[in-house]
């Protein structure tokens, strides 16, 4: 009987440890952005944060394109509070080739470029979903600075069934 203990632990250790290193699968992106048309302001209304925004307030994403066709990214908030001064970041992504325009590699330090996927966006640009196929960073944002509640919920459904823990979104402070 000990033996047939032992042997159900080596059976079960590799597959647990393929599990856990297993990822998600990529998180889709929508089938085409029109790049020119997407760009502009952007409040991040809601999000599971990158470090240096967990405490944003005011977040807003400014996209310009560039004559490269990089997409110039202004990203400003307050760190804290309303009144805490405002903190920039101007990461630059690069469309990814093949992807309809809705895959950048956002480039914050150089080399290294994070995965940038819109993984939803409505019809007239008003609201997008971006966010990461590893499921660890994703952004609800919106061409105004507040949504009416219901249309919140639906865009939590979404990131929900996207594969995120929507327990960790952390709903933005916004005061204009």
């Amino acid at each position: 009987m000990r033996k047939q203990r032992w042997h159900r632990w080596l059976t079960f250790l590799p597959l647990s440890l393929l599990a856990a290193c297993s990822s998600p699968p990529p998180l889709p992106p929508v089938p085409q952005v029109d790049l020119p048309r997407f760009m502009g302001d952007w409040y991040v209304i809601a999000h599971i944060p990158s470090w240096p925004e967990r405490n944003a307030y005011n977040a807003l994403e400014r996209y310009t394109l560039r004559p490269d066709g990089k997409v110039q990214t202004d990203f400003e908030y307050r760190d804290g509070s309303f009144e805490a001064p405002v903190d920039t970041m101007h990461p630059v992504g690069t469309v990814r080739p093949d992807t309809g325009n809705a895959v950048w590699g956002m480039q914050f330090i150089w080399p290294i470029k994070a995965e940038y996927v819109i993984a939803w966006l409505d019809a007239d640009y008003q609201r997008t979903i971006v966010g990461r196929s590893k499921r660890d960073y994703v952004w609800i944002m919106a061409r105004t600075p507040t949504l009416p509640d219901d249309v919140y919920a639906e865009l939590v459904e979404r990131v929900r069934g996207m594969g995120y823990d929507t327990a960790e979104l952390r709903k933005v402070p916004q005061r204009w």
